[in-house]
């Protein structure tokens, strides 16, 4: 009998159960680990991904020269893949037979890491270190009435306490700075980049503003931080777990933008998020413990200079990004160095690291 034709399909999405036919794709390797079965058999376990689907695919020992290819590739790495799909468990999953490195131009980029790569992707990080900056979404005056009266009873009627609101909630408000660093990087060497959204009237050309600081609209920036997220081996953040990752959530939502990578899953697992918060406070907090506090007490520089959370917004109003910027970037060096402590002093010794 004559073993089947491969098809090649263009995205993982077109994929189907069936052990009599191969298939063909182009994938991003997101995950790669080797084991042995309780028989000694080798094998490696593999999570293939594109911008339509993530599945998981593994190699075995029957195709020797898989396997050995496989070990070769790393993380992050497109391939070029050929496999049968079959259920497991109820899940498709791969059975890779022959796996090799994509060509250069032989794949399209936006096809498997999705439409936001173009702005970050010189820049992905193994150690995804995030931040964000949020403002009111538009006028208060604007709000339909029943919004407004929802509002009014959230803040008792506070007008200060109105507007802080209006910037913390993702229904209300909106992501105009996103800055991150590879935390992997060597101290000296982490660069911090920030995707920030232009006020009305400011420019839209990168020339205008400095290296650091690519502009994008709020789509932009979201479809982005998926791609960064989605490549990372870990995110890292400092209370990303109660507001940051929500917000981001929510705006996604509402812009129908993928959230590629589950970052709310068990609390508990330190990948593919490490909230260091919740980390280093896992109840309840044991007095002050802001990511200024935890930089003076670890002895880092503070994050905090002329501007603060509460200050953001009216910045924003008077078109000074940049300032919003530097501020968001501070963040992120301060998260950065707070994470390479926790990661050499803690992390290091955990099984589950």
């Amino acid at each position: 009998m004559q073993p089947p034709t491969p098809e090649a399909v263009a995205s993982l999405s077109e994929v189907v159960a069936d052990p009599n036919r191969l298939f063909i794709a182009h994938a991003c390797v997101r995950g790669l680990q080797e084991g042995r079965t309780r028989q000694g058999r080798p094998f490696l376990d593999l999570t293939l991904c594109d911008a339509g689907r993530v599945l998981a695919g593994k190699i075995w020992d029957d195709v020797p020269e898989a396997l050995e290819a496989g070990r070769a590739i790393r993380r992050g790495q497109i391939v070029k893949v050929m496999f049968r799909a079959e259920l497991y468990q109820g899940a498709l999953q791969l059975s890779v037979r022959r796996i090799r490195p994509a060509q250069s131009g032989e794949a399209e980029l936006a096809a498997i890491l999705g439409e936001g790569h173009g702005p970050v992707a010189d820049v992905l990080c193994k150690a995804l270190v995030f931040d964000i900056e949020t403002v009111p979404a538009g006028p208060r005056d604007a709000l339909p009435e029943g919004v407004a009266k929802a509002l009014d009873r959230f803040s008792a009627g506070d007008d200060a306490a109105a507007e802080l609101a209006r910037s913390l909630s993702p229904l209300l408000g909106r992501v105009v700075s996103l800055a991150f660093a590879d935390g992997e990087a060597a101290p000296d060497e982490a660069a911090v980049t920030v995707l920030a959204v232009p006020p009305p009237g400011r420019s839209t050309d990168p020339g205008d503003y400095p290296p650091w600081l690519r502009p994008v609209d709020e789509p932009g920036l979201l479809r982005a931080f998926w791609v960064l997220a989605a490549q990372a081996e870990v995110v890292v953040s400092f209370n990303g777990r109660n507001f940051d990752v929500p917000f981001l959530l929510n705006r996604s939502l509402l812009h129908g933008v993928p959230a590629r990578v589950d970052l709310l899953g068990n609390p508990y697992n330190l990948r593919p998020h490490l909230d260091l918060y919740r980390l280093l406070q896992p109840g309840r907090a044991l007095g002050p413990a802001g990511l200024d506090v935890l930089c003076w007490a670890l002895g880092l520089e503070s994050p905090k200079g002329t501007l603060d959370g509460s200050q953001v917004a009216p910045t924003y109003a008077r078109g000074d990004i940049e300032a919003i910027a530097a501020y968001n970037r501070g963040d992120v060096k301060a998260t950065v160095g707070v994470y390479q402590r926790v990661r050499d002093t803690i992390l290091r010794f955990r099984q589950d690291w």
